[in-house]
């Protein structure tokens, strides 16, 4: 792959990524502070990412396999992006702001399938080569904690209590008009041939067939549940830390990135070693050590706990979400594999966190105690019992198998 190709790719990576950590990570804190809003309502926008989910198959799936030009369409998705960051930055309260919100995670979850289309296309070898890719998307995703904590204080007490975290949506509405920019700039990368475009319905029916397989059914249903405690972290750990007391605690929730990209690296050796079912195990268990150390932490003394909590995000998804994709990949036909992980991904970031946001806000607000402070204790423990209950389900039904770790055809 020629270098100039590379360095576009990535720096669409480190873009993708930037755009969606600098708001994403701190939005419950900047409703709950700035507009006011309940839980429930934190939950609703959180959900918009579900809603996004499930439209993401028509965008992408459909329209650039079949008449777009990915790029183009990454291009145009990201313009339309930039103008409805601008008008959440613009949004004075939850009832403006929430459109806004949903029409964005509409126009945003399908980059994500782009982009990795588009990184694929270009490379000459994926296996070797596109991990190299898109460990730059982490590296977005961390650099916008680095600048919303460290270089702006956006995230501090007297800066939230000034609504000053607003700024981070005219932040990312510059980085996506700029991302936009860089898509037109992008390699080409046309539909497939019309003679060479896959059989969708058939690839849809390939998948669903999967789950006659007991063990695969299983892991589905598993990977739905588990995505309502995965909720609660996104939606409440960056208010959480901040009403607590945590100093720059956007910038230290990046910690959990880093633990990502170095924890990726011991999949292939559990896998080899242990099977899959320990090794999905290992990621179910990790959401309830992280919830009982949340709930039990504290910005003083427990601080160290809290870390902890933030740093098993590394073992929490990639034992369990990377290691998914790994074992639906071994386990679609040939032709077959896209829809298969298009039907895992609808399951969980469609089915299982819409449930979660929705159940995260109900719980949050049951706690809600005068002076506009939550018992976190009380609220953590919830989804810790959660993932336990998952995870000793998951125990008795899966039966342990090997996957295959080498290049399938």
């Amino acid at each position: 792959m020629k270098t100039p190709v590379r360095v576009r790719l990535c720096l669409m990576m480190f873009l993708q990524f930037f755009v969606w950590g600098g708001w994403f990570v701190t939005l419950g804190t900047y409703l709950a502070h700035t507009l006011h809003a309940s839980g429930a309502q934190i939950g609703l926008a959180y959900a918009t990412q579900s809603w996004g989910a499930i439209v993401a198959p028509l965008l992408a799936g459909v329209l650039a396999d079949r008449y777009f030009n990915a790029e183009r369409m990454l291009a145009v998705l990201h313009f339309a992006g930039a103008a409805l960051l601008w008008m959440l930055h613009q949004a004075s309260d939850f009832a403006a702001f929430y459109p806004w919100v949903l029409g964005y995670m509409i126009v945003y979850m399908p980059t994500l399938a782009l982009a990795n289309a588009v990184a694929f296309r270009h490379v000459d070898s994926p296996a070797q080569q596109f991990s190299g890719i898109r460990v730059w998307g982490t590296a977005g995703w961390v650099a916008s904690g680095l600048l919303i904590s460290l270089a702006f204080a956006w995230d501090s007490a007297t800066a939230v209590a000034a609504g000053e975290l607003r700024n981070t949506f005219l932040m990312c509405a510059v980085a996506s008009a700029l991302l936009g920019g860089l898509c037109l700039f992008l390699p080409a990368t046309p539909p497939a041939p019309r003679g060479s475009q896959p059989d969708t319905m058939a690839s849809v029916l390939g998948a669903l067939r999967m789950l006659k397989e007991r063990n695969f059914l299983v892991f589905l249903f598993s990977s739905i549940l588990i995505c309502i405690p995965l909720a609660f972290y996104y939606q409440h750990a960056n208010q959480f830390l901040v009403e607590i007391g945590v100093e720059r605690a956007t910038v230290k929730q990046s910690l959990g990135q880093v633990s990502e990209v170095v924890l990726m690296l011991l999949i292939p050796l559990f896998l080899r070693r242990f099977g899959i079912k320990a090794t999905l195990l290992i990621g179910m268990c990790a959401w309830t050590v992280r919830y009982v150390l949340f709930a039990f932490g504290s910005a003083n003394e427990g601080a160290v706990l809290l870390l902890l909590g933030i740093a098993l995000h590394g073992v929490c998804y990639d034992f369990f979400f990377v290691s998914g994709q790994i074992y639906t990949d071994s386990k679609a036909a040939p032709g077959g594999r896209s829809a298969a992980q298009g039907l895992v991904a609808l399951a969980t970031y469609g089915v299982g966190m819409l449930v979660g946001f929705w159940a995260a806000g109900r719980i949050t607000d049951l706690y809600l105690l005068p002076g506009n402070i939550h018992d976190w204790q009380a609220i953590w423990l919830y989804p810790a019992c959660f993932a336990a209950v998952v995870a000793a389900c998951f125990v008795v039904a899966f039966k342990n198998e090997r996957v295959s770790l080498e290049a399938r055809q």
